[in-house]
Order: C-alpha cells, then structure tokens, then sequence
C-alpha cells in the first residue's frame, strides 16, 4: 500500500464507527474553536493597536518623569526642605519635576530639546452661552501624529492659543459638525489655585481628532494655550510651585534604539524614568497577551482532553480489527505500515476536529465583526474585532495533527506489535 492508498484506507475505516468518530472529532473541535477566536480576537485587535501605533509618532520623544519609589512604605519620610515643593503641587502625592530636574534633563547628551508636560485642571468650557461641559486637555507634544478628520495639529511656535477637539466633542460642545467648528473661539475656565478665582481664557479650534481608542484622551492644546492655562491656574503661587511638572517631553537629535536605550539609563540613574509613547501604549498588548494566555490555556485543556478521546477511539478500533489486522500481516503488510495506517487515522482526526473548528471561527468572527462595526465599534474606523491570518491558522492545524499523532501513538504501536497468527485466531 502507498501513502495514498493508505490515506483512503484509514478515511473508510474512520467512516465504520460514525457515531464514535463525530463524537471524538467534536472533542478536537472545541480545542480548536476555543485557540482560533482566542487568536483571531487577538490578531485584530493587535492589528488595529499596531496600525494605530504606527500613526502615532514621536519615535525620537521621551517623556521623563521622576522615578516613584515602589517599594512597600515602611513609615513617614523626613520632612526636608529643599525637596517640599516636589510633591504639594500634585493631587496624588507624586513627585513633580522641577525647574532644577529641567535642567539636569537639559543637560544629557541626545536631548535637544525639553517641553514640560502641562495637565490643566480645567473647572469647565463654554462655546458662547451654549452649556458647560468638564473636559480634559494636555500639551501637544511636537512629533506626534493626530488622526484628523478636519482642520491641522496645534502649533508649538505659535502664540495663537490652539486646542484639538476629539470628535465626539464637537456636538456636544455646540459647534456644529468638525469642519465648521474650526476657527471658532472656545472659552476654557480655570480655577486659580491661590486665589480660588476662576479665569477664563479663549482659544481657537483648529482640528478635530478623529476618534481611537489610543488617542481619545482628551484635547490638546499648543504650548501658548497651555503655558496660559498653567499661568491662570497657578498665578499668586511661589515660582517653585508655580513652575513644577508632572512630566517633561524630551525630545532626542535621533531616533535609533540605541540612543533611546542609552538616555534611558543616563536619565535613570539620576532618578527619573523615561518612556516612549510606544513604551505607554505598550502597556495594552501586555494585557491582551495576558487574558489570550487564560483562554489559550483553556483552549489547551479541551484538546488534552481530546487526546484521551483519539486514544480510546483508536484502541477500540485497534481491538475490533483484531482480525483484520493479522489478515494484513499475512498477506505481507509491515508492522511500520500497520502503525502508519493507524497514526494517519489519528491525525485525520485532529484534521477534521481542526478544519471544522477553525472553519466555525471564521464564520463566528465575520458575525462578531459585523455586529461590533454596527454597535460598539462603528466610531473606531478600520477596527476588525477578528482576524484570521492564515499564518496563525495553519499552525494551529499543525499543532492540533501533531497532538492528534502523538495521541495515536500508544494504539498505533499495539496494531503494529499484533501477532499475524494470534490475531487471526481472535474471536
């Protein structure tokens, strides 16, 4: 017998026990749906994450912030003076930087330029008389790129006060649809901090931001607007309160890894951390890997469990041929054809469990990606909650026949060990 003739051999035998073979088959089936929609989730929604990484930007910009002490707090630290200013301006007791940080930061090689990072505690906005609606904003930093759907990214040289509206603001705030709210004049209320008066500065919209699940942060604003929002906010205050920070944007002469890599250090070891906005964003792949591991590990446990049902289905085969084997060993078959008779029955197995589990997927993800674009996801442009790349998908039929053989094994070998004459003489 060749291989193909084995093929359609141990085909028909799988065909004999329906019932027996459907059922270990389905076993295989549920291993294999569970590890493709794990995968496929996982692909699209990387995908999309990695698409939109892409369009971010700022590869040569690090943003530099003090480094925070993680380990467990053994007691109340010593008052010192010199070091007062670094956490009273933060609400949540971090370390701030400071004139004094800026210009060590300054000071490193590979840093051309350093911007502070400003996060005004808006009281509210108002475009006219319309409503006042609590918004969030922070500075625009140079490099970054923003996904428009109408106007242009604020200006960092420019003294016009400029801010970035997402999208789903613009109704709300009453400017119309995005191309007409470009120019108008946004009135953004501050409190001072000193004083507890409120100030109201003007600034003028000039693109709106489509919407992403990377960047709908908030607005953003050039660095006159939030220089103003800053000084309003904190006028009265001594310089030291007045110019502290919760990060800095540092941006680099060049964007290779080494130099990333190396200012990395130089400012670690005077005790600041530094990120890339790749670094920040990362942070959401490692939890998708996270809960893909959980249902990965799931998907693993089905298809153990699938083994121990191509196990058993093979050696009730294996003893219901009994005579049928001895006769293939009289008429000259080998034990290494026996065996390979009885493994191809098991990969065939784990190949149909496999095909139609994947083939499920599919069609469940075409209805998920469907549903998601119509429902929860029809403002995030190019979002496809599933993927399947054919790249994953064969592997994972691969893995699945490899198991299936592996599974066989055991029953393959004691077809191939039977005695022609022995198992002639079975009843």
């Amino acid at each position: 017998m060749n291989i193909r003739d084995l093929i359609q051999t141990a085909n028909a035998n799988l065909l004999r026990s329906k019932i027996r073979t459907a059922l270990t088959i389905i076993s295989i089936f549920v291993g294999a749906l569970t590890i493709s929609l794990t995968v496929g989730i996982t692909s699209g929604i990387s995908s999309y994450i990695n698409s939109q990484l892409g369009n971010v930007g700022a590869e040569n910009v690090l943003l530099v912030q003090p480094a925070v002490d993680q380990s467990i707090s053994s007691g109340p630290e010593e008052y010192k003076e010199d070091e007062a200013t670094a956490t009273v301006n933060s609400p949540f007791m971090m370390p701030m930087v400071t004139t004094d940080d800026i210009q060590k930061i300054k000071s490193q090689a590979n840093i051309a330029k350093v911007t502070p990072v400003i996060y005004p505690s808006i009281e509210y906005v108002q475009y006219v008389d319309n409503s006042k609606y609590v918004i969030s904003a922070s500075s625009f930093i140079d490099g970054t790129n923003i996904d428009l759907v109408a106007g242009q990214i604020p200006n960092n040289d420019s003294q016009e006060l400029q801010i970035v509206l997402p999208e789903d603001y613009i109704e709300t705030l009453g400017l119309g649809n995005a191309q007409e709210s470009i120019g108008k004049i946004l009135s953004i209320t501050v409190r001072n901090t000193a004083s507890s008066q409120s100030q109201t500065i003007d600034a003028t919209v000039t693109g709106v931001q489509a919407k992403s699940l990377l960047t709908s942060g908030g607005a953003s604003g050039n660095t006159a607007l939030l220089e103003a929002l800053n000084n309003a906010e904190k006028d009265g205050l001594p310089d030291n309160l007045k110019n502290s920070y919760i990060a800095v944007a540092t941006q680099l002469t060049n964007a290779d890894e080494e130099t990333i890599e190396s200012t990395k250090t130089a400012l670690g070891e005077l005790g600041y951390s530094a990120q890339t906005v790749q670094d920040q964003i990362g942070i959401i792949n490692q939890i998708i890997n996270a809960i893909t591991a959980v249902l990965l590990f799931f998907g693993a446990i089905a298809l153990l469990a699938a083994s121990f049902g191509i196990i058993n289905t093979l050696y009730m085969s294996v003893q219901e041929r009994t005579k049928e084997i001895g006769l293939m060993k009289a008429m000259g078959m080998s034990k290494g054809r026996v065996f390979i008779l009885f493994s191809i029955e098991a990969i065939l197995i784990g190949f149909w469990g496999s095909l139609t589990g994947i083939l499920a997927s599919i069609g469940i993800g075409k209805i998920a990606n469907n549903i998601a674009s119509n429902g929860f996801l029809k403002d995030f442009t190019g979002f496809d909650l599933t993927s399947f790349p054919l790249t994953s998908l064969l592997p994972i039929m691969l893995v699945i026949m490899f198991i299936a053989f592996l599974a066989g094994t055991l029953p393959s070998r004691k077809a191939a060990k039977q005695d022609a004459i022995e198992a002639l003489k079975y009843e």
